[in-house]
């Protein structure tokens, strides 16, 4: 087994649902012990699909282990800061009056640990919003990406919660140039990452360009992402009702898309630049709309394939992992989970793919941290009575079974 570049560090997740469990489990996939801190009712995801876990829990958590404390008990705060103690970094999402409640502030974690990283992913950052909550559609409403999703009529999420996961990554960043760092200082380890500004930030292009737009023409006007503002370059569907993707980007694009599918317009000196097809936007939609749809799959990918055009099939979900480019070595990660089995996409740069541990059950690593910190048997046995602690349990957050009515 290949030495892993964060072999050796601990760190801490208090976290549910999405950023902070995503931080952490690219923090795990590059080698750090992840310890999952969860109240005794678990994490929000364990619950998600028919009283058990959803993708997210076994998408971002395996390989970590699961310590269940109750922090609301005195002793299972002593629990928490005892293990601070000994930990590299701590990465949270509870909201501001949670962290503050609970007493795990930086302030409060430094006490016990002067030199941990302390990251906090909240709704907002440093100003006048800093209190206030935010969530990932929250993000996409305030950053102007909800605008431009308008599904009948309404303004909406986009579906996946790509912000929360932003902003894990973000975190990742600022915790490993911390840890890169060779002399850090106090404000180099109390890092926060705002859903907000991650938005801010994935959105600084449009925020430019309609900048730009506004000082060119005098009037606010957003640039066209390039799917809208090129012809050509879209969903296409074949007469076998499959669909195609292509990637018509350049004039050299559209030279070989048109001529490689036969295409009468490929002779056409109107359209071979870019300016003009755009003039001519419908045409242009038209005609490759009939000449993709001439075709059906099989015949279409090979005629774009030999004239050299970038395409794929828009794929569904439960057809993505039969592309035999995820079974390459390194992509994908084998868990059995609970009697069933899955292929995990691993974080992207594997060389290979170790077993690791599935997804633990709630608590499933309570003891035998407890131990590590110094915990004796019978005082175990005392913060189990007390219920400050908790150790899994046989079929907790268990599938119901479901039933195939025909």
């Amino acid at each position: 087994m290949s030495h892993k570049p964060l072999s050796g560090r601990r760190v801490i997740e208090l976290g549910t649902m999405v950023a902070a469990p995503f931080a952490t489990h690219i923090l795990s996939q590059l080698g750090a012990e992840v310890i999952k801190v969860e109240p005794p009712t678990g994490d929000t995801t364990r619950a998600l699909v028919r009283g058990g876990p959803g993708g997210t829990f076994i998408a971002y958590n395996h390989g970590k282990k699961s310590l269940s404390i109750d922090l609301t008990t005195q002793e299972g705060s002593d629990v928490f800061h005892k293990l601070a103690a000994t930990a590299d970094v701590v990465i949270h999402n509870l909201s501001p009056a949670a962290t503050r409640k609970l007493g795990i502030t930086a302030s409060d974690l430094k006490k016990d640990n002067p030199d941990i990283i302390y990251c906090h992913i909240r709704g907002y950052a440093a100003g006048p919003q800093h209190e206030d909550l935010a969530t990932n559609p929250v993000a996409e409403a305030s950053t102007g990406v909800m605008s431009d999703n308008i599904v009948d009529g309404r303004p909406s999420r986009l579906g996946p919660s790509y912000h929360d996961q932003f902003a894990g990554a973000y975190a990742v960043i600022r915790v490993l140039a911390t840890l890169l760092n060779p002399d850090p200082m106090a404000k180099d380890r109390d890092i926060e990452i705002g859903l907000y500004e991650t938005g801010l930030h994935i959105a600084s292009r449009d925020l430019a360009g309609v900048q730009l737009k506004t000082q060119l023409l005098g009037r606010p006007e957003k640039e066209a992402g390039g799917e809208f503002s090129m012809p050509g370059y879209g969903a296409y569907e074949t007469s076998d009702k499959r669909w195609v993707y292509l990637l018509v980007l350049t004039d050299a694009h559209w030279a070989k898309l048109s001529r490689g599918l036969g295409m009468p317009e490929s002779d056409d000196p109107e359209l071979a630049r870019l300016r003009e097809r755009k003039k001519q936007r419908d045409r242009v939609e038209a005609a490759v709309r009939t000449a993709v749809g001439s075709l059906d799959y099989d015949t279409a990918i090979t005629k774009l394939r030999e004239a050299g055009v970038g395409f794929t099939e828009v794929l569904p979900l439960e057809r993505v992992l039969e592309a035999p480019q995820a079974h390459q070595p390194g992509k994908l990660r084998t868990l059995d989970f609970r009697g069933l089995h899955f292929d995990v996409p691993e974080f992207p740069g594997q060389s290979s793919s170790d077993p690791g541990l599935p997804p633990p059950h709630l608590g499933q690593h309570t003891v035998e941290v407890l131990k590590e910190l110094g915990f004796a048997q019978h005082e175990c046995d005392a913060l189990l009575n007390s219920q400050a602690v908790k150790v899994a349990e046989e079929h907790e957050y268990s599938w119901a079974a479901v039933r195939n009515d025909r």
